[in-house]
């Protein structure tokens, strides 16, 4: 058996895929501290130790759903030597036997890690330690029925806005739920583009997605739309005053986001060349808004 180094391990649990559980949590800490500037919540309340660990938690959580994806699908069929993406199974260079292990232990030490934070924030964060794991280890059988897209909203855009400002807080704050819209629809569209890619190879393995079930051109219309409506929520949400105008920083994401909507136009059903790599482009554009947006709300905290 081929033996494989640290950077080969990293690598199987894509980690190009990380902003889309990382950015979610860095965007509330960001929000709920700027909340704290305006005297909504107690500054002297916040645990920060409990929100770096919320980071660490979410990007384990997200790893170890990627390997378990990515096993289900081999084993599935779903994914052939034929699939886009990354080919760790169907390759040979990995066996499926060093990916369930590496699944197991991927999920061993999300759970160990968060049941740390759920004795240090409260017990709440119990409940949504448990949809958070249940979304991840029926994500397949979702995605294969075509709710995955819901799958992935509610595991990476309501749980980490609600989650993450509890652990911080000890409390709800459900002013969160604006930020999971935009920052979720994003995380969703890398999946959505994962899946008009791969409508022909998944089809041949007869199961259904949402973008199957829509066909390309509506799925082409459902990308663009998640990945431009999220500047037109931040927008409307400045101009009421619920986000500080800095949020406005976020816009500059607009130059990725155009860039991605030029490669979808220029896509078709005959011919996805344009498109083989947009999801990885996709959690890009992920990064750059969410971080756009954090630091906005630090440079609101300050002036």
């Amino acid at each position: 058996m081929k033996r494989h180094s640290f950077k080969d391990w990293f690598f199987v649990t894509r980690p190009w895929s990380y902003p889309a559980s990382v950015m979610p949590v860095l965007v509330v800490i960001a929000y709920v501290f700027w909340l704290s500037s305006r005297q909504i919540v107690p500054a002297d309340e916040i645990s920060w130790v409990n929100g770096a660990l919320a980071l660490v938690v979410m990007a384990l959580f997200q790893a170890w759903g990627n390997v378990w994806s990515d096993l289900h699908d081999y084993e599935s069929g779903v994914d052939t030597d034929e699939s886009y993406g990354v080919k760790i199974l169907t390759s040979g260079e990995y066996t499926p036997t060093e990916i369930r292990r590496l699944a197991m232990g991927l999920g061993c030490a999300a759970l160990l890690l968060g049941l740390c934070l759920c004795f240090m924030a409260g017990p709440l964060t119990v409940a949504f330690g448990i949809a958070g794991m249940a979304l991840t280890v029926f994500y397949p059988k979702l995605k294969y029925n075509a709710l995955g897209d819901l799958d992935i909203f509610l595991a990476y855009g309501i749980l980490p806005a609600l989650g993450t400002a509890y652990v911080l807080t000890g409390t709800m704050v459900w002013s969160t739920l604006l930020l999971a819209v935009p920052v979720g629809s994003i995380t969703v569209a890398i999946l959505h583009v994962n899946n008009t890619r791969d409508v022909h190879t998944d089809a041949k393995a007869h199961i259904r997605t949402l973008a199957m079930l829509v066909g390309y051109k509506a799925s082409r219309i459902g990308y663009i739309a998640e990945i431009l409506v999220p500047f037109a929520i931040i927008c409307l949400l400045v101009a009421f005053s619920v986000l500080p105008v800095w949020s406005l920083l976020s816009l500059v994401a607009l130059v990725p986001a155009l860039k991605n909507t030029k490669a979808m136009r220029s896509s078709s059903a005959a011919n996805l060349s344009s498109i083989v790599a947009l999801d990885a482009a996709t959690a890009q554009l992920q990064l750059a808004f969410s971080l756009l947006l954090s630091i906005s709300f630090v440079i609101a905290f300050f002036i």
